[in-house]
């Protein structure tokens, strides 16, 4: 058992630090630990990473709880309005705000907790209508929006996008360099006084090569990392 423990640790510091070392200085890693056992995150800590991903609320709970306090913990799942106040509690940023509704809960809730919290717009650029996540026009009008121009606890610092499930690799290279298009685009127009929107979330074990070739800035990436999921 120790023998295989051991192997387990050894894999995943050098994952961490393969991945690492090949991502340009201006993207950073996301090891998405969601299925995956407290002692596995406490291998990647012990590696050095410090940004880890969940996507589940109770679990995102539940191993907030137990392990180290300088966690930079980020939601990067579906969250339902129903479940905003745990995610609020303890997240530094969540990555899928796909409504204005979701929006304004975690607005709602950071007031009311005195937490700021960092959040990106989801943007649907998947063929997939099992995604979720705002066109790029219903984007352009939330960031216009009365509701935006009025947050205090919430600071919008970018947009998160999933590609297509599938090999096609030109299609994936295609909705990434969509997604970076507009992305540069709202900087450079709506968002061009607004220096801290400078996050575009792109990329898991899969395909993250291919979203980093696209400017990405976060890349999500945890079967890579941690193995199949559990």
């Amino acid at each position: 058992m120790e023998k295989k423990q051991n192997l387990s640790m050894s894999h995943i510091k050098s994952k961490i630090n393969e991945i690492k070392a090949a991502l340009p200085k201006e993207c950073r890693l996301i090891a998405v630990s969601k299925f995956h056992p407290v002692e596995s995150i406490r291998e990647a800590y012990d590696a050095g990473q410090r940004i880890f991903g969940e996507s589940r609320v109770q679990e995102f709970v539940v191993k907030q709880a137990e392990l180290p306090k300088d966690i930079e913990w980020h939601f990067i799942g579906h969250l339902q309005t129903n479940k905003v106040k745990q995610v609020v509690a303890i997240a530094d940023t969540i990555h899928s705000i796909d409504s204005s509704k979701l929006l304004a809960e975690v607005e709602r809730y950071a007031l009311k907790a005195d937490r700021k919290i960092k959040c990106l717009l989801q943007v649907h650029i998947a063929q997939e209508d099992t995604k979720f996540g705002f066109d790029f026009q219903e984007c352009r009008e939330l960031l216009e929006s009365d509701l935006v121009r009025s947050l205090k606890s919430v600071e919008i610092v970018g947009l998160m996008g999933m590609a297509t499930y599938t090999d096609n690799r030109e299609l994936i290279k295609s909705e990434f360099n969509s997604l970076s298009s507009f992305y540069n685009e709202l900087r450079q127009t709506i968002m061009i006084d607004k220096p801290s929107f400078c996050e575009l979330s792109m990329g898991m074990s899969d395909d993250y090569k291919l979203a980093v070739e696209e400017g990405s800035t976060y890349v999500r990436i945890g079967s890579t990392i941690f193995g199949v999921r559990q």
